[in-house]
């Protein structure tokens, strides 16, 4: 390998380090999307010094490739740092995971798309609506004519680029393509209001009519499958169902840490007469199954990280981690649910910290892609059973 190719893969095309998510950046991100947490929850979109800090930590770059700039880093590692941000406010930390994980899914473009999005510097925040397609593609000369509305783009209001899925409207089947248009493309209507998740922005976005080129498009079939070839990073070749739903219960597990923890300081205050709730057995006894439960969800989690980083890619292991995800999931919002209902009148007060964490936690275990059933069914079927029929 030539000198100015080795440069090339340790930096970014601006000569800055593609070093990969910093624990001490990672940890001042998670500070900082805590002291804005009531801000971006009123204004419904997280603040700006948040996005500056989840960018130095270095999110939107983690799976870019090396030569544009970027980390190509692991998904434990993602997922490890979307869990610290979580604890200061999920919103913060479900943009930042989507982000890395919309890099990952460009990186399967061509290579002219990838130099549009990433040529000037590998830190490109990619929000994404492909889940499921909407709108229309025509094929026309140089490319596809696209057009059409698409719901719950997280983290738009803060993206350079949108990946928006949408049928081919002129081939038989309608497959599926996923297009890569710029922010400045689209209009964001302003329709995300939820209870939980609520400063994620995830708005709808609409396109008129415009051609987009074929380099800036690709079959979403490949992208949810990796690229599978010999010789690309662990994090391009891997199917996103491997590693998809650990990284949507990052934030959650993360709210659930800090949910537990503001509980405990209200379960050790003494009351006017000097008697503590976590004196009382049945208190103690939420507390010790919450944190249990808690606990197993990030040993679980850390172990399908762990599979997706490093195990051969077998429809069992892709299956294993869905049905973990899902598990942990439910585990996730019955725990913070039961410090929820076991806490005080003002521990509960809607715009307290633990009312926040338990609205978060339960919008994420509510998400399509953390559905038990088709994972049970999924992960039977990989052990040789034919699924909902066999149960």
């Amino acid at each position: 390998m030539s000198e100015t190719a080795v440069r090339r893969a340790d930096t970014d095309p601006r000569g800055r380090p593609a070093a990969g998510l910093s624990p001490q950046a990672t940890r001042r991100a998670a500070d900082a999307a805590l002291q804005d947490a009531r801000d971006a929850r009123r204004h419904r979109r997280i603040t700006g010094g948040t996005v500056t800090a989840l960018e130095a930590a270095g999110f939107a770059r983690h799976f870019v490739p090396r030569r544009w700039g970027g980390s190509e880093g692991t998904f434990g590692e993602v997922f490890r740092a979307a869990v610290t941000v979580g604890e200061g406010c999920a919103s913060a930390a479900w943009c930042a995971v989507l982000w890395a994980a919309h890099g990952r899914f460009a990186a399967m473009l061509p290579e002219q798309g990838q130099k549009e999005i990433w040529g000037v510097g590998p830190d490109a925040r990619i929000a994404a609506a492909i889940v499921p397609p909407s709108g229309s593609a025509a094929r026309v000369a140089g490319g596809w004519l696209l057009h059409g509305e698409w719901s719950l783009a997280s983290g738009i209001d803060h993206a350079d680029w949108v990946l928006l899925a949408a049928p081919e409207t002129d081939t038989p089947g309608r497959p599926a393509r996923v297009f890569a248009v710029p922010k400045s493309a689209v209009e964001v209507h302003d329709t995300w209001n939820s209870t939980g998740l609520r400063a994620t922005g995830s708005n709808t976005v609409s396109l008129a009519a415009t051609v987009v080129p074929d380099g800036r498009s690709a079959p979403l079939a490949a992208l949810l499958r990796g690229d599978g070839l010999e010789g690309v990073a662990r994090c391009h070749a891997a199917p996103a169902h491997l590693a998809g739903g650990l990284m949507f219960c990052a934030p959650a597990l993360g709210a659930a840490r800090r949910s537990l923890a503001t509980w405990n300081e209200w379960a050790r205050t003494p009351a006017p007469d000097g008697a503590r709730p976590l004196d009382r057995p049945s208190v103690q006894e939420r507390m010790a199954r919450s944190a249990a439960e808690i606990e197993a969800v990030e040993l679980m989690l850390c172990e399908a990280a762990r599979r997706a980083d490093t195990e051969p890619v077998t429809a069992e292991a892709v299956a294993r981690n869905q049905r973990d995800a899902a598990v942990a999931a439910e585990w996730l919002a019955a725990a913070v649910d039961r410090l929820f209902r076991t806490g005080g009148a003002h521990l509960r007060d809607a715009d307290g910290d633990l009312h926040r964490y338990w609205a978060d936690v339960l919008t994420v275990a509510s998400h399509g892609a953390l559905r038990l059933e088709p994972a049970a069914e999924a992960y039977a079927r990989s052990l040789g059973g034919s699924g909902a029929d066999d149960a």
